[in-house]
């Protein structure tokens, strides 16, 4: 089985959910059980694709059929979709308006998806970043006059330059085909230690307050505000394609064609609507292929 890498880079803010709340969020969103970190479960976003492929001749070789007639029509889809995880969290700064925030931890796990796609020239990865410090750029605008960072209610002592190589990595990878974006992205790029970014993903997430209105008295329904989770804009996550032959009765297709296939219907940063709350502007997501444009 042939293994790509992709990337989800929010627009809008995205709210995948788990339809039940165990606090005072009414609708939290999706997260691991072991980190606790925001995820894209695989199932979103192969849901998804399928529709971007309504009318497609291909659509049934790669996802598989959606009806099963007979045991001779049965046949798995030719493309595994991984869970995305978050990758890049936007906080608020102080200077510069906003980051784009990583830890040791994720970066690890990201590097370890990667070579398995068999991406080679990777920056290495920081064995560790000392809580209560945070490496950014040699261009960053994160940092106060004082030497400060301050991301949300952190206070960050600033490690300049020591993030250069991941943040034009992350440049490239998200932004090849918008030069302007690419330009900009190092100077908002910023690694934290493990714990406080950790933190900043337990609570820097975006929580909104959402009503129904009565009609005939022009005011909120009884019992009806309500808590939603999402994450913010501008969050990037990364997750893992399984591309493998396809597995159509007498229509032989290879790996190599499968993924020819798939790109040419998706594309690289093919804008998709991902979640819920599609009605009043969630999710919409750049899905970006670490092949690049073609």
């Amino acid at each position: 089985m042939k293994t790509e890498l992709f990337h989800l880079h929010a627009l809008s803010a995205l709210h995948v959910g788990t339809g039940q709340a165990v606090g005072t969020v009414d609708l939290p969103i999706a997260r691991a059980k072991a980190t606790n970190l925001p995820l894209v479960p695989g199932s979103a976003l192969k849901g998804v694709l399928r529709d971007e492929f309504a009318g497609n001749a291909d659509q049934a070789l790669l996802f598989g059929p959606e009806r099963i007639n007979d045991a001779d029509s049965a046949h798995a889809g030719a493309v595994a979709f991984g869970d995305a995880h978050l990758l890049l969290l936007p906080v608020r700064s102080l200077a510069g308006v906003m980051a784009w925030a990583t830890c040791p931890f994720v970066l690890g796990r990201y590097a370890a998806d990667a070579r398995r796609a068999g991406k080679a020239g990777l920056p290495p990865v920081p064995p560790t970043v000392r809580p209560g410090t945070v490496a950014v750029a040699t261009s960053s605008e994160l940092i106060l006059h004082s030497g400060k960072v301050v991301f949300d209610d952190l206070d960050l002592d600033a490690d300049t330059g020591a993030a250069d190589a991941w943040a034009q990595h992350f440049a490239t990878a998200l932004f090849a085909d918008d030069a302007d974006s690419a330009n900009q992205f190092p100077a908002h790029f910023a690694l934290l230690s493990d714990a406080d970014f950790g933190f900043l993903a337990d609570t820097g997430t975006e929580i909104r307050a959402r009503i129904r209105i009565n009609d005939e008295t022009g005011t909120v329904a009884k019992g009806a505000l309500w808590w939603e989770e999402n994450l913010p804009a501008e969050s990037v996550l990364w997750g893992v394609l399984g591309i493998g032959p396809g597995r159509v009765r007498n229509a032989p297709c290879s790996e190599a064609q499968t993924a020819d296939k798939l790109r040419a219907g998706v594309g690289h940063g093919k804008l998709l609507q991902i979640g819920g709350k599609a009605t009043v502007g969630r999710g919409l997501v750049r899905f970006l292929t670490a092949g690049g444009a073609r």
